[in-house]
């Protein structure tokens, strides 16, 4: 069983940035991979960035290059860092945590979900 619950969103202008946190319960959150979604409304949920229990990351293309996962299994957590923020990233980001070693696109192949945290960027 795993705990997910985020912090660090917020209002920021564009072009900005911001740093969300994502801390997880359990001894085995190394053997996890993890990934951050986002929901705009109207939107469907989408995968932003990902990494695998080994470090292996992935991004969509509207975030590559601004946007930068990264975790400490010391400490249980990952993180999403947000650099170079556009309205279009306004939404609710959620992390997950799929069993197994590799990410996936697939929202249904993640078995645990933090609550959200909502951030918007103004214009």
């Amino acid at each position: 069983q795993v705990q997910l619950v985020e912090s660090g969103g917020g209002l920021v202008q564009a072009g900005g940035s911001l740093r969300l946190s994502c801390a997880a319960s359990g001894r085995t959150f190394s053997s996890y991979a993890m990934g951050w979604f986002r929901q705009a409304p109207g939107k469907e949920r989408e995968l932003v960035a990902a990494i695998s229990s080994g470090g292996s990351t992935y991004y969509a293309d509207s975030v590559k290059g601004r946007f930068t996962i990264s975790r400490d299994n010391a400490k249980n957590t990952v993180y999403l860092q947000m650099n170079s923020l556009k309205p279009e990233d306004t939404a609710v980001y959620r992390c997950a945590a799929k069993s197994g070693t590799y990410a996936s696109l697939v929202p249904a192949q993640y078995g645990y979900w933090g609550q959200g945290t909502q951030v918007t960027v103004s214009s």
